[in-house]
């Protein structure tokens, strides 16, 4: 029934438009919300499950940017949620390889492929912390990519899909629990390497002054 509510209306009025405006104006305001959220969560799946589609066809990355980019205007999406959406739909395009050594290679030569991509939809700091986030949950929820993730950091940051903000803020307080130690323990030369290049710039730009 939750699913076919809209049907309640005649043919040309079956909008979420229109569904949620005679409801909030009726005072039902909270039924409004939970069409929404249905539509949302019906857009974001339809997204996904296209955008692998397009990744397994070998479609060029400007016609998936297009495409992306259309429906995050067409159904109200956040770039935080399509990066991470795009981060799944490039991982489960390939079967990784088992042996803990391998697929560090495989990873690096796989996601630097798909930078431009993931690049198009990090233009926010959230977005970026974002997918620091997806990539510390799936290396952690994935085992033989615990040793990957610094590397994976790297290579975007390289790739100009990360900056250094967000990582920073990643490292400093913004990572979640799983896997912490080992990840922050990887990040730590190259935090510090990204911390004195930072202050170096400074300094240059105080005596450009």
């Amino acid at each position: 029934m939750d699913n076919r509510l809209m049907e309640l209306f005649p043919a040309n009025k079956q909008s979420v438009e229109h569904f949620t405006k005679y409801f909030t104006e009726a005072g039902l305001k909270e039924l409004s919300e939970y069409v929404r959220n249905q539509q949302t969560i019906g857009a974001r799946k339809e997204l996904q499950k296209e955008l692998q589609e397009q990744m397994s066809r070998g479609d060029p990355f400007k016609d998936i940017i297009l495409y992306v980019k259309e429906e995050m205007k067409k159904n109200n999406i956040p770039e935080p949620v399509v990066i991470g959406l795009i981060w799944s739909s490039v991982m489960s395009t390939v079967e990784w390889n088992k042996k803990e050594e391998l697929v560090a290679e495989q990873a690096i030569k796989h996601l630097k492929q798909y930078s431009p991509l993931l690049a198009a939809f990090t233009t926010q700091g959230q977005s970026e912390l974002t997918l620091l986030l997806k990539i510390q949950e799936y290396c952690y929820d994935n085992i033989h990519f615990m040793k990957a993730f610094q590397k994976i950091v790297v290579l975007f940051y390289k790739a100009e899909v990360l900056s250094e903000e967000p990582i920073l803020k990643w490292y400093k307080d913004a990572h979640v629990a799983k896997g912490k130690s080992v990840f922050l323990e990887q990040m730590k030369k190259f935090v510090e390497w990204l911390k004195n290049a930072e202050e170096e710039s400074e300094s240059e730009a105080e005596e450009g002054d």
